[in-house]
């Protein structure tokens, strides 16, 4: 395992479990040592972020590195996820690379994700190890 400065954690921001699943083990198999925390919507992942809701009690939990946050989820999607992520402390989103994972085919998409400069880049699904990998050597020192 790949131990990595900065990267303690994974969030993974997917409305579908099956989704998350696969995620977790392409993660596992990339050789990143980073704790994989999943959240199954927009706003959970921000309650996870900022220890609020059944997360309040997690302030040893590891805090994210990387964010990766899927585009269409009901209620609150990645859109409105980035809008109030904009909006928190620092403090919740220091040294955070958020990553837009998504099967979504809108070109419109696409271009509001590069443009947008708290997005690092927008990938397709599904997720595989070698993209995890690039990921995390573009954006994390090897620790040590």
């Amino acid at each position: 395992m790949t131990q990595l400065k900065d990267l303690n954690c994974i969030l993974l921001i997917d409305d579908d479990i099956p989704t998350n699943f696969i995620h977790r083990k392409v993660i596992e198999k990339s050789g990143v040592a980073a704790y994989v925390q999943v959240a199954t919507s927009a706003k959970e992942g921000l309650d996870f972020l900022t220890y609020t809701g059944k997360y309040a009690d997690t302030k040893t939990t590891p805090r994210p590195g990387i964010i990766f946050l899927d585009i269409n989820m009901p209620g609150m999607d990645g859109w409105d996820f980035m809008d109030v992520y904009r909006k928190l402390d620092k403090a919740h989103k220091d040294r955070m690379v958020v990553i837009m994972l998504t099967t979504s085919l809108n070109l419109d998409d696409r271009e509001r994700a590069l443009k947008d400069e708290d997005i690092v880049t927008f990938i397709h699904k599904p997720l595989r190890p070698e993209i995890v990998v690039e990921l995390v050597e573009a954006y994390f020192p090897k620790a040590g």
